[in-house]
């Protein structure tokens, strides 16, 4: 679980900085000075509330980061991801300050349901509460008092299952309870400051109707989208068309909804928001929410833009649609640490999410966390298992890489078993167990999960061509030659040898018949590896499949 890998619960956090990295320099100065300069992209987000904050935020308030989740669908990786990123960034500002901080995942559960989500059950039901807030209309999965509640349910659990540390707030509480009513006033008497803003941004026809509250029908239950009039707004009174009859109304205490630029920006400001990422498809939501806040009397937070990530045809992932990958999904084929590194990288750059970049976010995972012991300081900062593991990071790596397991389950088949693989593993890691190896059992299930589901219906092996053949048979002999237990260091130097006398015009060719012809793939590991895990008198029993 990622609750203890990647330390992100709360016991994890104050009080201890960097003073537990193992890092033989002074805390208070070298390491803060590391972190000040570092290039890494959480530090950078840090430095922002820095700037904010020279001073700390003042009677030494925490910093408050916020995360949004629109439950109008299931929580999805995506979901995971812009907690994961925010959690990251509160880390560094923590590690560079030492003050208090606190994370708001809220959720916007009074948001009218615009159309039925595509991955539900009860449709037909659902749709018949069209427009209606979401903490207001029945649970088609039958188990919680509300869409709302089931939905809020999943992601707390969610967000659970990877021990982040945060306050779960939703929009229904805040507004039914009175919390947001001194803000909703506030709302109606810059009323006018606000259309300011937003009416030069819309067209002509919603401009006609558009009005930055949205009053709850006592009659029909629905958000609803008409204009009205301030009749009092310390009284929190407005009047509008309801049916056809003219109502006059308060919007206070869960009767009303903010439009939702508007209700961002007056959730920044009444809950004293200083940090919220977003992605690029609300850049301009952004910018004239923040415009708003200003309004409000308040400020816009500081935050990361980040792209999307979309599905396998180049798609932003939907929530509603339920297309892309699922967190779930993932983890049936990868360790947890592995999403949160692909989640980490490249922030700005849109990235496909699609069961083909799970095993190489494996693979790059482990390789980033191998070379984190002998990294000076400015380069541990900077690498991603840092930030995924909140400094504390694992000490070392499974001997076999994922990619290596994958081509051994590969060649063993998609009904090969983890008793099987187990046999094997001793040809490579002398005294290979489950005990002595049990970060390496866990990624055993996962490589013979993603080989049967997705590997092994796409491997097929060629026969060897012209001088193919000869250097198979020729690695045949040269394999039955060695001496037990040689290493994979000598079966790698012979398969080179082979490659440069054996009338091929680059290696490259040579390693690319090996994993065509042994391993049905275009692409596979140092060879000497594999043929060392796999044992030598079975990796001549493929040569002779091959040739024959």
């Amino acid at each position: 679980m990622l609750t203890k890998g990647l330390c992100f619960a709360a016991e994890s956090v104050r009080g201890r900085g960097f003073q537990q990295q193992n890092f033989k320099m002074d805390p208070m100065t070298d390491l803060r000075a590391a972190a000040l300069a570092s290039k890494a992209w959480p530090y950078e987000e840090a430095r922002k509330l820095l700037k904010r904050y020279p001073d700390g935020k003042p009677g030494g308030a925490p910093v408050i980061f916020e995360t949004g989740y629109g439950p109008s669908g299931l929580p999805h990786i995506g979901t995971f991801n812009e907690v994961l990123r925010t959690t990251m960034v509160r880390k560094a500002y923590e590690e560079l300050t030492g003050a208090p901080t606190r994370l708001i995942a809220f959720s916007d559960d009074m948001d009218g349901l615009r159309k039925v989500p595509d991955n539900v059950p009860q449709a037909e039901m659902l749709a018949t509460h069209l427009g209606k807030p979401l903490s207001r209309i029945p649970d088609p999965f039958g188990k919680f008092e509300s869409f709302a509640h089931h939905n809020n349910a999943m992601l707390r659990a969610f967000l659970d299952q990877f021990g982040f540390e945060y306050e779960f707030v939703s929009s229904s509480t805040q507004y039914e309870g009175g919390a947001f009513d001194e803000a909703l006033r506030n709302v109606l008497r810059h009323y006018q400051g606000i259309m300011d803003i937003m009416l030069p941004t819309l067209r002509k026809e919603r401009a006609a109707t558009y009005s930055p509250v949205l009053p709850i029908s006592e009659k029909s239950g629905i958000v609803l989208q008409v204009p009205l009039d301030v009749v009092d707004a310390e009284a929190g009174l407005v009047r509008f068309e309801d049916e056809g009859e003219t109502v006059t109304q308060s919007i206070l205490s869960g009767k009303s909804k903010l439009q939702w630029k508007v209700d961002w920006a007056m959730r920044w400001v009444a809950l004293g928001v200083d940090y919220e990422m977003y992605g690029k498809d609300l850049t301009d939501s952004g910018v004239q929410s923040g415009k708003i806040a200003r309004v409000l009397g308040g400020s816009k937070p500081e935050g990361l833009i980040y792209e999307m990530f979309l599905d396998d045809k180049g798609e932003k992932i939907s929530k509603s649609k339920g297309n892309g990958l699922s967190l779930e999904e993932w983890l049936t084929y990868g360790p947890q640490e592995s999403v949160a590194f692909y989640a980490y990288r490249e922030p700005k750059k849109a990235k496909q999410l699609h069961m083909g970049v799970i095993a190489r976010a494996v693979g790059e995972y482990y390789q980033f966390r191998g070379n984190y012991p002998a990294q000076p300081v400015e380069q541990k900062l900077g690498n991603p298992v840092h930030h995924i593991h909140g400094g504390t990071v694992p000490e070392g790596v499974p001997p076999v890489t994922f990619g290596l397991l994958l081509n051994l389950v590969g060649v063993m088949g998609a009904d090969a078993t983890e008793d099987q693989v187990w046999a094997y593993l001793p040809n490579y890691v002398e005294g290979a167990t489950r005990e002595s190896q049990p970060e390496l059992a866990k990624l055993i299930p996962l490589a013979l999960a993603y080989n049967r589901d997705f590997v092994a219906p796409t491997l097929v092996r060629r026969k060897p061509v012209g001088v193919e053949r000869a250097a198979l048979d020729r690695l045949d002999r040269e394999l039955a030659a060695l001496p037990a237990g040689a290493s994979a260091t000598d079966i790698q130097n012979i398969v080179y040898a082979i490659g440069n006398e054996g009338g091929f015009e680059n290696l490259r060719d040579w390693f690319k018949a090996l994993y065509e012809t042994l391993l049905g793939s275009s692409a596979g590991p140092r060879m000497g590896s594999f043929i060392a895990l796999y044992g030598i008198e079975n990796s001549q029993k493929l040569i002779a499949e091959a040739l024959a």
